[in-house]
């Protein structure tokens, strides 16, 4: 037996060095270049896959509106978390917004059990490892037009900028958008050489057409001083689509297309088809600044169109002021939590950098959660314009972090709470899952592997879907499981003796689209084995996806 384990180790040893002397091939010449160093979960995780369970206990589902989506909260090392989301989120995400720790030797970064101190000769090297693991892992769940906002300050930025360039971007620079200067603090304490009332914001996207924006003034005052000339800036405008009019029908109603005809062509089209009270409407609303008459070409189509000017919105700037850090404080003061956590980010200052995306339909990523200010910021974005933003937060729960601090603070928001003076404050709504990372153990026999995973792949697959509410389970030891949400199914069958009973239980499933997931030992399994079922489906056997994703991760 002592023999045995010595042989095991010498073996894992040989495959360390032929590692390590392949990276040192692989080393490149110019660039970013830091001592790789190896992460203690990573030793710990060796021999086994990430998957999820429910966190359960004391910490149940928050739910405040049955015909909503879940939000998610993940506990557990980021690594292995956004090893998950690689399969179930690959480029689904809209926004990461990330505040890593910034390496400030004043124990602010645990690595491997240990704050990393200022002395410590490979602290720079150590962090940059630390942030190049995930953040490949996140560049992975990005939409073509999502980005990624970074903070960080003086300690890493440089650093920083370097491995995101490397990352997001390419020789050309395209993926980087810019660095934003986020104003923290005003006065200068105590400080030293000069003062340091700042910090960094970091933008990368993986499409290079992006750009970001801001909310605009929207005053009729302001419109009428823009249109005059005497207001400058690039401005973006949001369309509200309500009539088109091509060259064709220019030309018949007018003769030769002239500039200066727009109104004349809005205004025939509003009488042909709405009528001279809707006429009146709109021209009020054109004199009052409201609306704006547009012409752009559209291939050989000159287009009319009016956009509302209440979503006018001017290009970012890189400055981001009004948000002091002590605001953060405050945020969590009134939930009375401001001694359970240090230096949160300010709520108002995670929702700037989230309206820069224009849109309330967004999947939002926070994989350094902290305290779970950006989850309070989407629960209170989504309050203010009846949006329908998702968020996911990821930590871990060293000193019960995300149980008493992340957990708690959403739940506060999420259904009310009282507030430092007693008061009651109404709760900005939401609906949250908690969830954990667990491990299934590497397996030599491959179909034994499988098996495992699938077993244990049932919160992977309802989170891939965000159907959590359990219809049906036929049998136990999951042989047949179906989930639903609001406009779909998930139907989930563990074993292939059950085929048949597994088809009567999806024909019964006509009134949403269904998405099914087969175990299967290969990685075929036809749509044409359910083509009798009448049902609006899809299909994909688990979980040769799952283990692909891992393979290219954990190199097993």
């Amino acid at each position: 037996m002592l023999q045995d384990e010595k042989e095991k180790e010498l073996l894992d040893r040989i495959s360390d060095l032929e590692i390590q002397i392949k990276k040192l091939k692989d080393r490149k010449r110019y660039g970013l270049v830091w001592e790789e160093k190896i992460e203690k979960f990573e030793k710990e995780s060796k021999n086994a896959l990430p998957i999820l369970r429910e966190k359960g206990g004391d910490f149940s589902d928050i739910v405040t509106d049955n015909k909503k989506d879940f939000n998610i909260l993940i506990e557990g090392d980021n690594y292995h978390t956004l090893s998950v989301l690689a399969y179930t989120h690959k480029n689904k995400v809209d926004v990461i917004y990330i505040d890593p720790p910034y390496n400030t030797g004043n124990k602010d970064f645990v690595y491997n059990d240990h704050f990393v101190d200022k002395e410590d000769r490979y602290r720079h090297s150590k962090w940059l490892s630390f942030m190049a693991k995930r953040l490949k892992l996140a560049k992975s769940l990005l939409k073509k037009e999502g980005v990624i906002f970074i903070s960080i300050d003086d300690n890493e930025q440089a650093g920083l900028k370097l491995l995101c360039d490397e990352i997001f971007s390419d020789v050309s620079g395209k993926g980087y958008i810019g660095i934003l200067i986020w104003q923290r603090a005003k006065g200068g304490g105590n400080s030293k050489k000069v003062v340091k009332g700042h910090e960094y914001i970091l933008c990368y996207s993986r499409s290079d057409e992006l750009t970001l924006t801001r909310e605009g003034d929207k005053s009729s005052e302001h419109f009428k001083r823009y249109r005059s000339g005497k207001v400058k800036g690039k401005y973006i405008f949001k369309s509200n689509k309500l009539y088109f009019i091509n060259d064709d029908i220019i030309r018949r109603v007018f003769g030769k297309y002239e500039k200066g005809t727009e109104r004349r062509c809005e205004y025939e089209n509003l009488l042909k088809f709405k009528g001279e009270k809707l006429k009146k409407e709109v021209d009020e609303k054109i004199e009052n600044g409201e609306y704006i008459l547009k012409e752009i070409t559209n291939g050989n189509h000159y287009i009319c169109r009016l956009e509302e000017v209440g979503d006018m919105r001017q290009v970012m700037y890189t400055i981001v002021q009004g948000f002091l850090s002590e605001v953060g404080k405050n945020d969590l003061a009134q939930l009375e939590m401001e001694e359970l956590f240090e230096y949160p980010k300010p709520v108002g200052l995670i929702q700037v950098l989230l309206n820069t995306v224009f849109d309330e339909h967004i999947t939002v990523l926070d994989f350094f959660a902290g305290s779970g200010t950006t989850g309070q910021a989407v629960l209170d974005l989504n309050k203010k314009d009846d949006g329908n933003r998702k968020f996911i937060l990821c930590t871990n729960n060293e000193n019960n972090i995300c149980e008493n601090i992340t957990y708690e603070r959403i739940k506060r928001v999420s259904i009310g709470y009282k507030n430092a003076k007693g008061e009651k404050v109404e709760g900005l709504g939401g609906n949250l899952k908690y969830l954990k990372t667990d491990f299934v153990p590497l397996e030599k026999s491959a179909d034994s592997l499988k098996q495992k995973i699938v077993e244990g792949s049932v919160e992977i697959i309802c989170l891939k879907e965000n159907t959590f509410d359990l219809v049906s389970d036929t049998y136990k030891k999951n042989k047949i499981k179906i989930f639903q949400n609001q406009k779909k199914y998930t139907a989930i069958l563990f074993d292939l003796f059950y085929f048949d009973d597994f088809v009567e239980q999806l024909k019964t499933l006509k009134d949403k689209p269904v998405a099914i997931y087969v175990f299967s030992y290969t990685k075929d399994f036809s749509k044409e084995e359910f083509s009798d079922v009448g049902i609006d489906f899809t299909v994909e056997p688990i979980p040769e996806k799952i283990l692909e994703t891992y393979k290219k991760i954990f190199h097993f």
